[in-house]
């Protein structure tokens, strides 16, 4: 299941006991900042990016390339959020150190976190030269994840990324949906939806 916080407290949304630098799949979805549709606009089914989508298309890329443990494997780039399948490949890992104390929250080197703050960085900083806006946030904090535990279960994934441009219209991210608040503040359907069951 994804797991989350809610905006603004800074306790880790990462499971307690769960080593994310141990090789496998993960499925990760990062939000901009007060969901704002920066990245792109959803016409006919398909996403056309504005020059700001392009970076972070770019540099979604670039991860693999600059992380010798990554490897990238489908990926969506919507108005406010990207979808991707993240695979640590544990043959890449066997040097260099593992984690490393000043880190920000401890964050373990070579691990999905760490890839996510490296990505999150370069994105941001590209972005604020291009606009001028030195410091100025782009993403909400944190990020969901969800440990992909079957081949089956990452064919899902994999369709659910490729579709998702589709269901635009119908997603609880896009801002122009008609929302509710509950009598607890919160929006119904306000995390991503989850990767469809298995049948």
């Amino acid at each position: 299941m994804f797991t989350r916080t809610a905006i603004g407290h800074r306790r880790s949304i990462r499971l307690p006991d769960f080593d994310y630098t141990e090789p496998g799949a993960y499925f990760v979805t990062l939000c901009t900042r007060d969901r704002r549709c920066v990245f792109g606009e959803v016409t006919q089914d398909s996403v056309r990016l504005t020059p700001v989508g392009e970076i972070v298309h770019e540099e979604w890329r670039r991860s693999s390339e600059v992380r010798a443990e990554v490897e990238l494997d489908g990926f969506a780039v919507m108005p406010n959020h990207i979808h991707g399948i993240v695979i640590i490949n544990g043959s890449r890992l066997r040097s260099g150190p593992r984690a490393h104390g000043r880190a920000p929250l401890h964050r373990q080197g070579r691990s999905l976190g760490a890839l996510v703050a490296g990505f999150k960085a370069a994105v941001t900083s590209r972005i604020n030269r291009l606009a001028d806006t030195p410091g100025a946030p782009l993403w909400q904090r944190g990020y969901y994840e969800h440990i992909v535990r079957s081949n089956e279960e990452l064919a899902r994934i994999r369709q659910y990324i490729a579709e998702n441009p589709g269901r635009w219209a119908e997603d609880s991210e896009n801002p122009t949906v008609a929302q509710h608040v509950g009598a607890h503040g919160v929006r119904p359907g306000s995390r991503p939806a989850e990767p469809p069951p298995a049948t």
